[in-house]
């Protein structure tokens, strides 16, 4: 029960500090699991959910071949507003990379997040999360791809952001050899119970 409650607590507070709507973590307080993106996206605000729409779809495939349900993780992002920029052409919102403010700001959400669930595996979804757990800006996900990583007490598996593969095919390969790490690892340290 208070995990509950410091849950809901720390979600008011991110509610009230930001101009913006916002998209908070959804899923299991008790998850072994978290999943960490980037930023929430128009479909994500509309529907107030993270990993709606196409980046559902590529969750869901993701969760498909590491053999995990939705319902037995917690799925956030590091910055909860959407980063958008106006499109000149059209004057309308389109998707941008959260910038260091927006980064700085919404990432202590991030931490009491994970300080109230306690996982046992970290998974981060692209660079912007990597970097933020590691507190290295200078970190690439090229480089640290696929392996599992103890930083300050948490286990962390980075691995490109599902888009990642829809942006550059070549990935493919590579993020296929990931998920299938990550699941192997998932059943040798029989996380999921």
């Amino acid at each position: 029960m208070q995990k509950e409650v410091e849950y809901e607590n720390l979600k008011n507070e991110c509610l009230k500090e930001s101009e913006e709507p916002i998209v908070f973590g959804e899923g299991r307080l008790d998850a072994k699991i978290v999943l960490i993106g980037e930023a929430p996206g128009a479909k994500e605000i509309e529907m107030r959910k993270p990993f709606v729409g196409q980046a559902g779809k590529n969750l869901d495939e993701f969760l498909e071949i590491v053999e995990i349900s939705r319902d037995d993780i917690y799925i956030t992002n590091v910055v909860k507003i959407r980063p958008y920029r106006i499109n000149k052409k059209t004057g309308r919102k389109i998707n941008r990379a959260p910038n260091k403010r927006e980064i700085d700001k919404y990432s202590k959400y991030l931490f009491k997040e994970l300080e109230i669930i306690k996982p046992k595996l970290i998974v981060t979804l692209g660079n912007v999360p990597l970097k933020t757990l590691l507190n290295d800006f200078d970190a690439k996900i090229s480089n640290l791809h696929g392996q599992v990583y103890n930083i300050s007490n948490r286990i962390i598996f980075p691995l490109y952001h599902p888009a990642a593969v829809i942006y550059n095919r070549s990935l493919r390969d590579t993020y296929l050899e990931d998920l299938n790490r990550l699941k192997k690892y998932i059943k040798e340290k029989d996380i999921i119970k």
